[in-house]
């Protein structure tokens, strides 16, 4: 503790350590490779040929500028590699440009760097000796894990309630026709809602309009990384880590484009490129036609690579694993339902039935009526036929109550989670895919988005791994790691909430666009961190003190009573077997060292405000010490 905070003046680095903190010998020896060749007098020109993105940029520069350090400087040009077929290989060496064209790219990844270290290194440190278990607090980690813990808890405490809405669903010509009305009752108004129904059911109900409409169905748009694992995950249960490790395989074989991007777009430029690209899948037998539109190519809404396609190279799917085959599907077949020259035609009706003047029911269906690029993607909507009914027609009715109940929250999936991840200040319901889309591309080069499409899938496999999450199929669910992770957080005052890491996110992107300087995001992030050592921001009464604390002398053999993981205990457990100890939560209220120690020296703490009982009500009240055990008592009236 006697080391934190700790903020560097200059961040350094050094060859990655083994077990035994010596430097690795096979990393060691690697950058002795590069360092020899870097040095060579017939060396002129360096190439930084890193990934094609802020993590590739920044490690391809570390190792040059600690090799070439008290050496001297050689021209260090830059080669993008949207994808790595032979044909782009080529055409990138020849348009290389100067690696400092890259700068603020690497600036961000400088800034990143750093700042995860800072949380990292003070916070996890400062939480893992506050609780004598190791909690990993990073940036983006547990806001990642108190999205699932809130909404597991919110699942967990639902408590469902009744209510009423009107319906009716009778045979008009041999077909049901279900209306049901927009207003909900209370579950103490059935008399009401009977009487109401009375009302309609005295009524007429016509059919006052009947529109229909031939229209073109639009495919989904070309995939980023995140909405494809969304796909996989919801279609083959398949986890985050597994669909990125077989795509940057399928991209290192050459079979798809760079696999870490945020955009579900094209450059205009590339145009020429998916020429060749639809030619050879034409080939195949495909229906494929270019066609240039904005919701194909567009490039206010690429930030650093375009959306996932296959390349011109295309395998043979037999020569594919299983896991690579559905990865690759996926994504050449939204391809081909984009570029398809066969237009998806649909029906659709819109009948308005009118219930004299009361209310006005809209039923919507729609049918295909040519398949188009529906036989060759995914859709999953299935035809909604309506009742044969036309203007005027007398519709039967028969309003009666129905009950409902109100439901929980759903657990995150993959899908869900991902899209709260890319905008978590958006509504849900307003997560799917629409064509307006401007929000959700302001909201990624604003810098709003928790983690990147580059490490999100890493954090959250690394908050598996520690225990604080699982997925089960393809629903999150919080474990007891993890709500100790964010129960403990709170009562140490540690808010790493969605708007410290957005606003941390937003700087990150004006470094990018070269508004700060580094240094200037740093400085925010070590300020978030400093406040929480200031012991004045910690919720009221909450500091339970640091594991290992003496608190008092055990009621019961005398020994040392210790802040321990998750209370206060007899640090005699192990010589005598003493059982003395209690929790530093009890009924949802910390316990705070002060309380603790008035509670050993006293036999009663001071008055503790802010207890929770089973039923949720809040109340107030001491805690003594009675024969060795801890119990509640109640303020007098009027204290």
């Amino acid at each position: 503790m006697d080391n934190l905070p700790c903020f560097p003046e200059k961040f350094k680095f050094r060859i990655k350590s083994g077990a035994d903190k010596k430097p690795d010998a096979g990393v060691e020896r690697q950058f002795g490779v590069i360092r020899a060749l870097c040095r060579r007098e017939d060396v002129t020109t360096i190439v930084n040929a890193g990934d094609s993105d802020r993590e590739g940029e920044i490690i391809v520069r570390l190792c040059v500028e600690n090799a070439m350090r008290d050496f001297g400087e050689k021209p260090v040009c830059r080669l993008w590699l949207p994808d790595q077929t032979p044909q782009t290989i080529k055409a990138a060496i020849e348009e290389m440009r100067s690696d400092s064209e890259y700068d603020n790219l690497a600036n961000e990844g400088f800034a990143r760097t750093y700042i995860d270290w800072l949380y990292g290194v003070n916070l996890t440190r400062y939480a893992t000796l506050k609780t004598g278990s190791l909690l990993r607090v990073g940036r983006v980690i547990v806001p990642i894990v108190k999205a699932i813990y809130d909404r597991d808890m919110a699942i967990r405490n639902f408590v469902p309630e009744k209510y009423y809405v009107i319906r009716s669903c009778e045979k008009t010509d041999g077909e049901e026709v279900e209306l049901v009305s927009k207003e909900k009752f209370a579950a103490d108004k059935l008399e009401d809602v009977k009487k109401l129904c009375d009302k309609y059911n005295a009524q007429t109900a016509t059919v006052t309009s009947v529109k229909k409409k031939r229209d073109t169905l639009q495919p989904g748009k070309l995939y980023s990384l995140s909405k494809l694992q969304s796909m996989l995950g919801k279609k083959y249960k398949m986890p985050m880590e597994k669909s990125l490790e077989v795509l940057q395989k399928l991209y290192e074989d050459g079979y798809v484009t760079y696999p870490r991007t945020n955009s579900e777009y094209l450059a205009t430029a590339e145009q020429g490129k998916m020429k060749k690209i639809i030619e050879g899948v034409s080939k195949l037998g495909y229906p494929v036609q270019f066609r240039f539109s904005k919701t194909i190519f567009d490039d206010k809404k690429i930030e650093s690579h375009s959306a996932l396609t296959p390349t011109y190279k295309i395998p043979d799917v037999k020569s594919l694993t299983e896991d690579e085959r559905k990865v690759y599907s996926a994504i050449f077949r939204r391809f081909v339902a984009v570029f398809c020259a066969e237009e998806c035609k649909v029906d659709k009706t819109t009948i308005t039935i009118s219930v004299g003047e009361l209310e006005e029911f809209t039923l919507k269906g729609m049918m295909i009526a040519e398949a188009g690029w529906t036989k060759y993607d995914d859709y999953d909507k299935k035809d909604k036929v309506l009742p044969s009914l036309n203007k005027g027609d007398t519709v039967n009715i028969n309003f009666q109550p129905q009950e409902k109940e109100t439901t929980p929250p759903k657990h995150y999936t993959i899908e869900t989670l991902n899209n709260y991840l890319k905008n978590p200040f958006r509504e849900e319901k307003a997560a799917v895919e629409t064509e307006n889309d401007e929000e959700e591309y302001r909201a990624v080069f604003e810098g709003l988005e928790l983690g990147t499409e580059a490490t999100r899938t890493s954090i959250i496999d690394n908050a598996k791994k520690s225990g604080y999450i699982e997925l089960k199929k393809d629903v999150y669910h919080i474990l007891p790691g993890g709500e100790f992770l964010i129960e403990s957080l709170i009562r140490m005052g540690i808010s790493m909430d969605k708007y410290k890491t957005a606003e941390l996110g937003k700087a990150l992107k004006k470094v990018f666009r070269g508004e700060i300087e580094v240094r200037d995001s740093v400085k925010i992030a070590e300020t978030e961190i400093a406040e929480v050592f200031d012991q004045k921001n910690l919720p009221t009464d909450s500091d339970d003190g640091i594991m290992g604390d003496i608190v008092g002398k055990c009621p019961l053999c005398g020994g040392d009573v210790r802040r321990t993981t998750f209370g206060y205990g007899c640090g005699n457990y192990r010589e005598n077997g003493c059982k003395f100890g209690f929790r530093n939560v009890i009924c949802k209220r910390t316990v705070s060292l002060e309380n603790a120690r008035l509670l050993l020296s006293e036999g009663k703490t001071a008055l503790i405000k802010g207890f929770i009982s089973k039923a949720g009500k809040p109340f107030d009240a001491f805690l003594t010490l009675q024969n060795g055990e801890v119990k509640f008592e109640f303020p007098p009236r009027g204290y």
